[in-house]
């Protein structure tokens, strides 16, 4: 399934592939130049489709999880002192995607959003830990009774483009869709202190199903 978030671009790089495999079937007499450019449109296409795919997923039920907004790899976990949302101590996880993963963001908890902020910043790679405060980003904070969660979704040094359909008072479900970063990122979650996480460094977290946290 390819995501609705995509929808534009995939259509616009399959009018472009089939454009541009026409004109170069018909323009371009040298054969090695046109089976060039038509299997570059072709790899194009492919790695379009495949960066929006939408995969369901099943998520886990239980109080107080924290299941991962995304798909990628563990890069940082560190205690923060948050004061933006959380107003005090927390416990930052970070997830790098690298433009092969799936970009589908999805909710950490059920609640509500309680907070929502859109910053525009720099395109540093995602994986540097300076992209957590210089970079394009959106800070999004659901509750849940006396909980608080929040995080991030950043813009990387390719990706140019981030989608939140998110606004304050709205009902967040752990596990549901509300937008996705194109073209490699990074997602940052800040879970309270003493929140027992159930990842390490270099683990590969799966949106929707991969447990990061317990909040206890």
């Amino acid at each position: 399934m390819i995501s609705k978030y995509g929808y534009d671009v995939v259509l616009v790089v399959i009018l472009v592939a089939l454009v541009g495999s026409l004109l170069s079937w018909n323009l371009i007499e040298w054969r090695p130049v046109k089976y060039g450019v038509i299997t570059f449109l072709f790899l194009f296409l492919i790695f379009t489709l495949n960066f929006f795919r939408d995969p369901e997923r099943d998520t886990p039920s239980g109080e107080n999880l924290v299941i991962s907004p995304a798909d990628g790899e563990v890069v940082l976990i560190k205690d923060v002192v948050e004061d933006e949302y959380l107003k005090g101590q927390g416990i930052q996880v970070s997830i790098f995607m690298s433009p092969l993963n799936v970009h589908v963001n999805r909710f950490p908890i059920n609640g509500r959003v309680g907070y929502y902020q859109y910053i525009p910043g720099e395109y540093l790679v995602a994986f540097d830990e300076k992209s957590s405060f210089r970079n394009e980003r959106t800070h999004i904070g659901v509750e849940h009774d006396s909980v608080k969660v929040l995080f991030k979704q950043i813009a990387g040094f390719v990706a140019r483009r981030i989608v939140a359909n998110v606004a304050v008072g709205d009902t967040a479900i752990a596990g549901a869709r509300f937008g996705m970063i194109r073209f490699g990122s990074r997602v940052d979650v800040i879970v309270p202190k003493g929140s027992e996480i159930k990842v390490k460094l270099g683990d590969k977290p799966v949106a929707g199903e991969t447990v990061l946290a317990v909040i206890l």
